[in-house]
């Protein structure tokens, strides 16, 4: 194994970064072999992930920015995707909720590492209507329908024990086989692409990047150089 050799006032002696690389050879993505717009393309790569069986295919990086401009990210699972968008759910109060209500504009990023694949979302986040949060609400199991409410998502606690005993407490009042109420401080957010990358990794670094960038309703598709 490679070790970084650093000033020993950094105090660190791992493996080295640098040296770490892989050639993707791999088919070419062409701007004819696309669909007519992003999210038809994007189904037809989700569908290739889900069946090559990769890990939570569905799985997403979500960037958000504060009101100032200062970003973070997590990941997220992407729960429904349409004609309308990519929609995930989650606490509102989280830090990413109440970064998207100062600032809409967020960035989605699907790692598909195996395929040699990105997809990468560019658009608005917009909270979707109650009634199709309630209605993915219900089809949660019935812990994850707890943990929603048992959970200040983002805000510091003291202990471990303190989350699970919000948990247990929680369980009593709604044992399995009772309707949880879905908290009103928990839905989703729809991201309407205002630009949608595929990102097809090639041999020598030279990967093929299409965007599909929409003007005014209208998609075209653009070769960025990568």
């Amino acid at each position: 194994m490679n070790h970084r050799h650093l000033d020993p006032a950094d105090g660190i002696d791992g493996p080295d970064p640098s040296a770490m690389r892989e050639q993707y050879r791999t088919a070419p993505l062409l701007e004819a072999d696309l669909a007519d717009d992003p999210m038809n393309q994007f189904d037809r790569w989700f569908t290739q992930a889900v069946r090559t069986d990769l890990h939570e295919p569905n799985a997403m990086i979500v960037s958000t920015a504060d009101a100032d401009g200062r970003p973070s990210s997590r990941t997220v699972l992407l729960k429904a995707y349409g004609v309308r968008g990519f929609t995930f759910y989650t606490n509102y109060t989280s830090r990413k909720g109440q970064e998207i209500g100062a600032n809409p504009a967020v960035s989605l990023l699907f790692p598909w590492h195996p395929l040699f694949r990105q997809v990468i979302v560019t658009g608005r986040a917009e909270r979707v209507g109650r009634d199709e949060t309630a209605a993915y609400f219900r089809s949660r199991p019935h812990g994850s329908q707890l943990g929603a409410w048992a959970s200040a998502q983002s805000s510091v606690i003291g202990s471990r024990e303190e989350l699970e005993r919000a948990y247990e407490e929680l369980a009593a009042r709604y044992p399995e086989g009772k309707q949880v109420p879905v908290p009103p401080h928990w839905g989703g957010f729809l991201v309407v692409p205002e630009t949608v990358e595929f990102w097809q990794g090639r041999e020598n670094r030279l990967h093929d990047r299409l965007r599909y960038v929409d003007k005014g309703g209208e998609w075209t598709i653009e070769r960025l150089s990568p």
